[in-house]
């Protein structure tokens, strides 16, 4: 006597149960791999992506007081009263 499944049995359990999971697992490692790919290649030089993943602070300079052209403006009309 043999323990094995019946073979119309196993050809159904073959069809419908493990050749879609093998096929849904294959899709699944390729957009994985896919993935890890570009994330090595491209996305981690992107500025945006840095930032949204906390993989670089962003630095904060702070702007000099005169650095804007409005602060020039007003300076030069206060300097131009001042000689008056």
């Amino acid at each position: 006597m043999s323990s094995s499944l019946p073979p119309a049995f196993a050809a159904q359990l073959h069809l419908f149960v493990l050749r879609p999971l093998f096929a849904v697992s294959f899709v699944a490692s390729l957009l994985i791999l896919g993935w890890w790919v570009a994330w090595r290649l491209v996305l981690v030089h992107v500025p945006l992506v840095q930032e949204i993943f906390g993989l670089r602070k962003k630095t904060v300079k702070p702007k000099p007081p005169t650095s804007h052209r409005f602060s020039r403006l007003y300076s030069s009309i206060n300097d131009r009263r001042r000689q008056d």
